[in-house]
């Protein structure tokens, strides 16, 4: 997997809207991102994000925890082979197995909801705009709905072409029983500075997290494992998630205690030792993370800001551009 956005210096400045949220804004609507520009439509289907926009606005009114889910299919679609839709593609008798067959992706929601909005840009703009991209622009409304930044993102992805492999997924997906040094290292891979790691992170201060995943934590956490949770908290985890449960699969715990509002809570959370995931806890304790940590709990607009800077920049990694890659027709089907 390569990295598009190693070699390209993005510049940024924040502004307020009129609703005092802050939007990530080019310097040149012409800034490119590693061949991605923020104008890339203006011609061939200006009314794009406006036509993602009302398209996502009654699946957040009747599904609460769809931000949520289209940040993190976002997330799990970018770190396989970059932003290419691949984890869109369903399996069939010429794709194979499909990523959605890595138990990493278990859980993974609105691959359906692409595919609608999909129809719905087709119809406007027939061919021109890509799979990889509503993604995005779905992703980035998600965090705008919950009350986070409204990002503004360049535009240019195309589709991957190639088989998915599940294999990719299982082996490139993080694990949830990831630390600082493996996190750090991931993002930095993305061009990403410490600050926007940290950033990035705070995704989690919307959704929940399965009991499968904290299970480890719980009962069996690993050698210089740092394990920092507060005592009573722990005790509802352990009742919420119990070692031997049939349900770990179904059963699951909220990141935050806004758990469907985009904030900055995920950071004071973990603060008070009530951090879900391994990660939660060593971000705090960690020498490199926890300044940051701690500025992110206590000034919102930074976070917001570091993690703006943090989304354009895992969206950019290794999309396809220019004659790379196509523009699927359907999403679920290499054509």
């Amino acid at each position: 997997m390569v990295s598009n956005i190693g070699n390209v210096e993005l510049e940024h400045r924040t502004s307020p809207d009129a609703d005092g949220i802050l939007i990530m804004m080019g310097t040149d609507e012409h800034v490119e991102s590693g061949g991605l520009t923020y104008d890339f439509y203006e011609e061939t289907c200006p009314e794009v994000e406006n036509i993602v926009r009302a398209g996502v606005q009654p699946v957040f009114s009747t599904d609460i925890a769809s931000p949520a889910a289209f940040l993190r299919l976002m997330f799990h679609d970018c770190q396989v082979q970059g932003c290419d839709a691949s984890i869109l593609v369903d399996p069939g008798n010429e794709n194979g197995l499909s990523e959605m067959a890595s138990t990493k992706n278990f859980g993974i929601r609105k691959r359906k909801t692409i595919n609608l909005l999909k129809s719905m840009v087709e119809a406007a703009c027939p061919s021109q705009v890509s799979c990889a991209d509503i993604i995005i622009l779905a992703a980035r409304e998600a965090v705008a709905a919950s009350g986070g930044p409204r990002i503004k993102v360049p535009l240019g992805r195309r589709d991957s072409s190639l088989t998915p492999s599940y294999e990719l997924a299982n082996d490139l997906l993080p694990p949830s029983t990831i630390g600082v040094t493996e996190m750090l290292q991931i993002f930095a891979n993305k061009g990403m500075s410490t600050e926007e790691s940290v950033a990035i992170m705070g995704s989690h201060t919307l959704g929940i997290t399965h009991c499968l995943n904290i299970i480890n934590r719980l009962y069996e956490p690993q050698d210089g494992q740092i394990n920092v949770m507060a005592p009573g908290f722990e005790v509802f985890l352990r009742l919420r998630c119990p070692k031997f449960s049939l349900a770990s699969n179904s059963s699951f715990v909220f990141n935050d205690p806004t758990t469907f509002e985009f904030d900055n809570m995920y950071y004071r959370n973990a603060m008070r030792g009530h951090g879900l995931l391994r990660i939660d806890a060593e971000m705090v304790m960690d020498p490199r993370t926890t300044q940051v940590v701690r500025r992110f709990g206590a000034d919102q607009d930074a976070f917001f800001r570091a993690f703006s800077s943090a989304f354009v920049k895992l969206s950019s990694y290794g999309a396809l551009v220019g004659n790379k890659g196509v523009v699927r027709k359907r999403c679920d089907a290499l054509e």
